[in-house]
């Protein structure tokens, strides 16, 4: 490069006309990482932008079509509305966003982390009341959600179980989602059967979120996976365009990996190896879908063909609550992700990823817990990605997501700095 780094960032912004923020969004890395490259180079904190940075910035400037796109997403409008489902504010599923409209929502996700990280507190939601409408047995996602909200200075009324609930008398769908409508200002439901969530938003025009329909879409969770893999490249020095993602185990019936892949794809260039037991493969029509964009799409039958070279490593649990009698009955021993597995046929900056929850009793082959203390492995990252990601859908589709950053105050209570006693340690990770 014939002139300073420091100048060649500058300059990138300023024909692009986007802040540092948005900036650093736009081409993947953090708003910290973004600050280090723009130091002058003789600075004790100066730090190397990586060459396939520069590459990537120097293609979307030099690009006339990307040039405009780029510039013009800044200005698109509120995001709630560009992302909004036959002008109702909800979501349902990722089909709903592009590649310009997930960014900007992380950008909303990045200014959540104080609050996320329980360093500051937030009442922008103070008054609003969720409905939490769980037909289907969770703890994780449930939990997740409702804090998510309170964070946000909002109240949360739970309902766990498709027998709990009215609908086990016979009421429609219909008629639930437009009852509760009339207690709560916002919904999230879960329930078994793939496209429900969709009729409950039918029914009513407060904000609907979708967490999880059966073997359909899980979007919140690909949002935040999508999120905690472009957290993990920004700390690697990775861009997410170019990348290998391995997804292992029951694609078939894993709404996560649905989801996942339909988000990843709107990236270019991404090689996807697909890794499954003997009829648990990724449906056609998500296939057909994840090759847009050049993106190149392998399926393989067993851990050696596929995991070499991998950045990521996607592992799911066997839905066997959803199999048919015709269906296989599991993993094998030797599709069990383990330390020998990535010691073998990954380096050192794999990113290994789970949904959870994890089935750790002997036999299950899933995941495996020797991972635990292995830096490779980001699923408590990943779940703790998901409270600020969560933050940040319910105040785009409420509509405060500008009210946030000014509306912060310090913390009264004592938290332990660090959450997990057994996380393993990161350098440069905060």
């Amino acid at each position: 490069m014939s002139i300073s780094q420091q100048a060649f960032l500058r300059d990138a912004m300023r024909r692009l006309n986007l802040t540092r923020d948005v900036f650093a969004t736009r081409i993947g890395v953090k708003r910290r990482a973004l600050d280090t490259w723009l130091l002058p180079e003789g600075s004790q904190e100066f730090r190397a932008m990586p060459e396939v940075v520069e590459r990537f910035v120097s293609e979307i400037v030099q690009n006339s079509a990307l040039l405009e796109k780029y510039t013009q997403s800044a200005q698109a409008g509120p995001l709630r509305e560009r992302i909004a489902v036959n002008g109702k504010h909800q979501l349902l599923s990722v089909d709903q966003f592009t590649r310009e409209s997930v960014e900007d929502l992380f950008r909303v996700a990045d200014l959540m982390q104080p609050v996320a990280r329980r360093q500051k507190v937030s009442r922008v939601l103070e008054g609003a009341v969720l409905g939490n409408l769980f037909f289907e047995a969770s703890t994780r996602t449930r939990v997740s959600f409702g804090s998510a909200f309170c964070r946000l200075g909002g109240s949360v009324c739970d309902t766990t179980g498709f027998t709990f609930s009215s609908m086990a008398k016979g009421e429609s769908i219909y008629d639930t989602s437009r009852v509760m409508s009339g207690y709560v200002d916002a919904m999230v439901i879960r329930h078994p059967d793939k496209g429900s969530v969709a009729e409950f938003a039918q029914a009513t025009n407060i904000p609907v979120v979708n967490g999880g329909d059966g073997p359909g879409e899980h979007p919140s969770q690909a949002l935040l996976d999508l999120y905690t893999i472009l957290t993990e490249f920004s700390r690697l020095g990775k861009l997410l365009d170019g990348a290998h993602i391995a997804m292992v185990g029951d694609l078939k019936y894993g709404r996560t990996v649905h989801s996942l892949i339909k988000l990843l794809a709107l990236y270019k260039g991404i090689k996807f190896t697909l890794i499954s037991p003997p009829g648990l493969e990724m449906p056609d029509y998500i296939i057909e879908q994840a090759s847009r964009n050049d993106n190149v799409i392998e399926q393989k039958s067993s851990l050696a063909e596929g995991l070499a070279g991998a950045d990521v490593i996607y592992a799911t649990r066997v839905q066997k609550e959803r199999f048919a009698n015709e269906e296989s009955e599991g993993y094998t021993p030797e599709f069990q992700i383990s330390r020998a597995t990535i010691d073998t046929h990954c380096g050192p900056d794999t990113i290994v990823m789970h949904p959870l929850p994890r089935d750790s009793r002997p036999g299950a082959n899933d995941l495996s817990v020797d991972l635990n203390d292995d830096p490779r492995l980001a699923i408590f990252r990943q779940t703790d990605n998901g409270i600020p990601i969560r933050m940040a859908i319910f105040a785009v589709l409420l509509g405060v997501e500008g009210l946030v950053q000014h509306s912060m105050r310090d913390v009264t209570w004592k938290h332990p700095s660090h959450i997990g006693p057994d996380d393993s340690i990161f350098h440069g990770l905060d």
